[in-house]
């Protein structure tokens, strides 16, 4: 089975019969190993039929003792035999299926983090979480056909040979009987296709939305539309649960026809053995042989109908899989350095200049347009800023990382402890630790955790109030120490004292260093050695927070909580240092 930590290898991108291929060619002895115990496996079984028509034609009618003796011994041992075959093909195929699971897995989340940001433009985020979860369920669950599938094949081959042997009309009926099946059945495998694949979109959707509900529902609440967001939730669910009915009925008819059709066959070879057995032309021991053969003639075909029905889900879960790997990043094609020293940042789209190792606010009356600004002064779209006079999309993309960092206030927090969560690969110094703790405002978070940083923090922070999440995105932000960090909203969940402190920190702990924060907050602009104020996502005037409060209306009645002339800012030096 495929290390934790071994490449998954190069997937077959092709469609979704390619990528099945791939993963067992990737493990072609074990998925051989698989086919040869099935096939053990099931020809033993129907090697049973043959030894009891001879124990009954050699003993019973003769009365040989010893010869009935010693076919029932045989037979036993031969059972034996096979009880241990089942149980190595078992595990074998369960190591098949774990290493189509596994490595499916790993390519997903390979892909997932080679698109990094450009990921969520791409492929909605319940796309991503039902492809995680049930897409690769599925897939690995058909790769587990392998083994019944060719040892299918082959016991159906060796019956026909042993019916053969018997009666050439038997082994003519049984012959033809597979035939049938299968066309009766192809239609089912092709509509099911499409049936599951229709269910497979529906279901993304409804995914997304969950996801949706979960992580606003808080806002949803205050703004009164939880109810239309629940509504929009059941007509999905509707459309759902209806699609849901349709493959269920497709299945339906397989599953039946899976189990009809065999039960039928053993009934009409079972009838004509009999008469032929009635006309002398079979012995007693042949009728009962031929009845068993037929018997393990019923769990094969049931067998093949079963692995057309995974395989047609398994190839709709494949495609879903191929679709999200043959996704590509944004092109990454620059090839100018990073300025190796501080360097004023520029976006020509909004007007907005950031002046290396200072404190810049951007405010506007529209989130998304200030937050547009700061995807584009981050390179996460297109985007034709600058940074020391060089366009960004001239740098390598890893190198506009390393030195730029947007830190969202809604960004993800992984499950770990809260030192884990903090530092994420790094391993900070304890000096370290204690100064972001200090600039964050974060000191009560830690001194009420029982075990303080090595405290567990459940995944998104569930765990903590939105004002603590907020505050430990803005230690790992400050913890990276990064040369220019772009803050979307870094307060705005924090109480009026909690703000000004933290205000009041984040100046002195990023000293010499670039630093944007968009923000509405008079408590933080009055710490801001530069403002930009922007209307319909151009700069409109450009000072310091107290100037803009005299100069510009709009500015003021944006940014005013309760006073008209800017008192407001006299909170900011009163607040002290008192932390919620």
């Amino acid at each position: 089975m495929i290390d934790a930590y071994e490449d998954p290898g190069t997937p077959d991108c092709r469609g979704g019969w390619a990528y099945l291929a791939w993963l067992v060619r990737c493990q072609p002895w074990r998925a051989l190993a698989g086919a040869v115990l099935a096939s053990v496996w099931m020809v033993l079984m129907a090697g049973a039929p043959y030894l009891l028509s001879r124990a009954v034609d050699d003993g019973l009618e003769t009365g040989d003792r010893a010869a009935l003796a010693g076919w029932t011994g045989a037979l036993f041992a031969a059972g034996a035999l096979n009880a241990w075959v089942s149980i190595m093909r078992h595990r074998t195929m369960t190591r098949v299926r774990m290493d189509g699971y596994f490595r499916t897995t790993k390519v997903v989340v390979r892909q997932t983090v080679r698109l990094g940001a450009g990921l969520s433009r791409q492929v909605p985020a319940g796309e991503v979480v039902t492809i995680g979860v049930a897409d690769v369920h599925t897939i690995a669950g058909s790769l587990t056909v392998i083994g019944p599938g060719v040892g299918a094949v082959v016991v159906y081959v060796v019956v026909a040979g042993l019916l053969l042997s018997v009666s050439a009309l038997l082994a003519g009926v049984v012959l033809l009987g597979v035939p049938v099946v299968a066309v009766l059945v192809g239609p089912l495998m092709a509509r099911l296709q499409g049936t599951e694949a229709e269910y497979r979109e529906r279901q993304g959707v409804l995914t997304a939305r969950i996801g949706d509900l979960a992580g606003g529902l808080r806002v949803l609440n205050g703004l009164g539309g939880k109810g239309l967001f629940a509504d929009a939730f059941e007509r999905d669910s509707r459309r759902l649960r209806e699609q849901g009915y349709r493959v269920g009925a497709v299945t339906s008819w397989l599953q039946a026809l899976g189990l009809g059709l065999p039960t039928l066959f053993l009934a009409v070879v079972t009838w004509l053995a009999a008469r032929l057995a009635a006309q002398g032309k079979l012995t007693v021991g042949e009728l009962v042989s031929v009845y068993g053969y037929v018997a393990v003639l019923v769990g094969t075909v049931a067998f093949l109908v079963d692995m057309g029905y995974q395989l047609s889900r398994g190839v709709v879960a494949a495609r879903r899989v191929v679709g999200l790997l043959r996704l590509e990043p944004a092109p990454d094609t620059g090839t100018a350095d990073a300025p190796g020293e501080p360097a004023a940042l520029h976006d020509p789209g909004s007007g907005v200049r950031v002046a290396p190792g200072r404190l810049t606010a951007l405010v506007g009356a529209r989130h998304a347009e200030v937050s547009a600004v700061v995807d584009r002064l981050g390179r996460y779209g297109p985007s034709d800023a600058t940074w020391g006079g060089v366009r960004l999309d001239a740098m390598p993309l890893d190198q506009v990382r390393a030195g730029i960092l947007v830190a969202d206030h809604e960004a993800d927090l992984f499950a770990g402890s809260l030192r884990e969560v903090v530092a994420g690969r790094r391993e900070p110094a304890p000096a370290d630790l204690v100064s972001v703790v200090r600039a964050a405002a974060a000191d009560d978070i830690v001194r009420g955790l029982a075990a303080g940083l090595d405290s567990p923090v459940t995944a998104q922070g569930r765990s903590l109030s939105g004002g603590q999440r907020q505050r430990v995105r803005l230690m790992r932000a400050l913890l990276a120490d990064p040369e220019v960090l772009l803050a979307v909203e870094p307060t705005s969940a924090l109480d009026a004292h909690t703000e000004a402190a933290v205000a009041r920190r984040l100046r002195d702990a990023r000293a010499g260093r670039t630093t944007v924060v968009t923000t509405t907050s008079p408590l933080v602009l009055d710490h801001a050695e530069t403002v930009h104020y922007l209307v319909d996502g151009k700069v409109a005037a450009t000072g310091h927070h107290r100037d803009l409060l005299q100069q510009e209306p709009g500015y003021r009645e944006l940014v005013a909580r309760d006073t008209a002339d800017g008192e407001e800012t006299e909170g900011a030096e009163a607040a002290g240092e008192t932390v919620r």
